[in-house]
């Protein structure tokens, strides 16, 4: 009785009917020492999410090469700065389930060849315009135009016709089943986009329908905002302005934290966890999702065309060494798939890519191969991943092969070295199922193909795996389809999947957030601005 009685006084104070005063007076009235009444009202107000504040962010990525198109977003700040200002047809939210956004529903037919959506109505884009069908369905074409560089494009290649049955219906035809099509419409790259006769005149626009407007962008720099008055989601978006900072230098990043100069940072480094830790105004936050750390090799650049070559770097590389000292224990070794066992359909009798002198050096000889072989670096790429080459050199030199690191300028990696040059460093925050991390950067009709694996015997067969399973209604086919297409990957393919790793923030004590946090993404699933408030 009790408790109940504690329980709606508290709610009480939650929504603002009661003082802080008083909710103590009643607790103490209802037997609490008064140090347990005091903490108990701190905790029921830093729970409460408040209207207010300014946001600082400083985030570890960003480029001057950076635009707002969606479909061009490479890195983590344009992922960022895309939820803040815009919405998608579904999200995954922090409690890592998939749930309806500017859709209020879907549904299947016709095997999951159609996907029927029914649009939330009276959400209206920042310049006042109302969101209809026809601003999905002009977004959606954006990202399929035959010339588009959309980086959405691969993903969107099922889909054969998108037609609107009224102004808040969109009906997708595929051209096969797929049960994960309305977790591929989540895609952070489909932000929904105003239309103008029909096409999106300027994707470059910073209009969406999100929780912040964009006031000023910076690329590489800084972007600002503040509050959408108008925005559709209840009890979201409670900062009045929001400020997200590029602040790719490691220790640039930690010192602003520990100054005070912004209110939270992603992508903080294993080694100064324990640091930040004993900061009094700050708190560590870790996450455990599907981030991994890679260096791809394009096999269609020399020498990375020749298998044995490739083979021999896979067993060149000391991956639990990687985990140890680059993650400090914050994560797992790699198997050079871009799956875990936290995902479904995980191939649990792959071979085991270790590092091994021997098979190292016997495939190397077999290659042919002699000289140095360069890999581009940066810690753009992810936080340590200088080091981690480093590591990755020491071993293969073991192995009788030299690798020559070449340290790339942090501007401008993701557009001048990711996906152009032949050996790099990369990470990839992950996808929750295996068709759309496949889609996204592995089968042969996506933009972000980093290892150019398209063509060939085991590429053509993996790529025909994809689509058999993304269909496959039979679970125990669909188990066999993706435990085969994970083979072919790991032999052939050109992916050295070197790490899994949690993801781990530093943030000020000020700040709140709900009891869960999402794991898809950095950042709450890249959606902080979103759902955290000041206590």
């Amino acid at each position: 009785m009790r408790d109940e009685h504690l329980n709606k006084h508290a709610r009480w104070l939650s929504e603002g009917q009661i003082g802080r005063r008083q909710f103590i007076k009643t607790a103490i009235a209802a037997g609490l020492t008064v140090p347990s009444a005091l903490t108990l009202a701190t905790d029921v107000l830093a729970a409460t999410p408040k209207k207010g504040g300014k946001f600082r962010m400083g985030s570890s990525y960003g480029s001057t090469t950076d635009a707002l198109d969606p479909g061009t977003s490479e890195n983590g700040m344009s992922q960022n700065i895309i939820y803040a200002r815009g919405n998608h047809l579904t999200e995954v939210n922090n409690d890592g389930k998939l749930v309806p956004e500017l859709s209020s529903g879907f549904e299947p037919s016709n095997g999951a060849k159609t996907w029927m959506f029914d649009l939330r109505q009276g959400v209206e884009f920042h310049n006042g315009k109302t969101m209809t069908a026809d601003d999905v369905i002009a977004t959606f074409n954006y990202h399929r135009d035959e010339n588009s560089k959309s980086a959405a494009k691969g993903l969107l290649s099922a889909v054969k016709e998108i037609k609107k049955d009224g102004d808040n219906r969109v009906i997708f035809e595929l051209d096969a089943g797929n049960a994960d099509f309305p977790y591929i419409v989540s895609d952070y790259h489909i932000m929904i986009m105003p239309s103008e006769d029909g096409g999106i005149s300027d994707a470059n626009s910073p209009i969406g329908t999100g929780g912040y407007i964009v006031e000023k962008y910076e690329p590489g720099v800084r972007a600002l905002f503040k509050r959408n008055p108008n925005y559709f989601k209840e009890g979201r978006a409670h900062f009045d302005e929001v400020e997200m900072i590029t602040l790719s230098d490691t220790t640039a990043r930690q010192n602003a934290i520990m100054n005070g100069d912004v209110d939270f940072i992603d992508n903080v480094d294993p080694k100064t966890v324990s640091l930040l830790g004993r900061v009094p105004t700050l708190d560590i936050l870790k996450t455990n999702g599907t981030q991994h750390f890679t260096f791809p090799m394009r096999v269609n650049s020399t020498p990375f065309d020749n298998y044995d070559l490739r083979m021999a770097l896979k067993y060149a590389i000391k991956r639990q060494e990687l985990v140890d000292k680059i993650l400090l224990g914050n994560g797992e070794a790699g198997n050079d798939v871009p799956v875990n066992a936290s995902m479904p359909y995980f191939n649990t009798e792959l071979p085991v890519h270790e590092f091994d002198s021997e098979k190292a050096a016997f495939h190397y000889k077999k290659s042919g191969h002699s000289g140095a072989i360069q890999l581009s670096v940066s810690d753009a790429a992810f936080p340590g991943a200088v080091d981690a080459a480093q590591l990755i050199a020491a071993s293969a030199k073991e192995a009788g092969i030299e690798i020559e690191l070449v340290r790339e300028p942090s501007d401008g990696y993701w557009s001048n070295v990711w996906n152009k040059k032949p050996w790099c460093a990369c990470y990839w925050g992950g996808r929750p199922t295996q068709d759309w991390m496949y889609s996204a950067a592995y089968t042969s009709d996506t933009e972000w193909n980093d290892t150019a694996w398209k063509t060939g015997e085991s590429a053509d067969k993996f790529n025909e795996l994809v689509v058999m399973a993304r269909s496959e209604t039979d679970e125990t086919k669909r188990k066999d389809q993706y435990w085969e297409a994970q083979k072919l990957l790991q032999d052939d393919g050109g992916a050295i999947v070197g790490m899994w790793a949690s993801f781990i923030h530093a943030h000020g004590k000020t700040l709140a957030h709900d009891d869960e946090v999402a794991a898809n993404w950095l950042s709450d699933g890249a959606k902080v601005s979103e759902r955290w408030w000041f206590a």
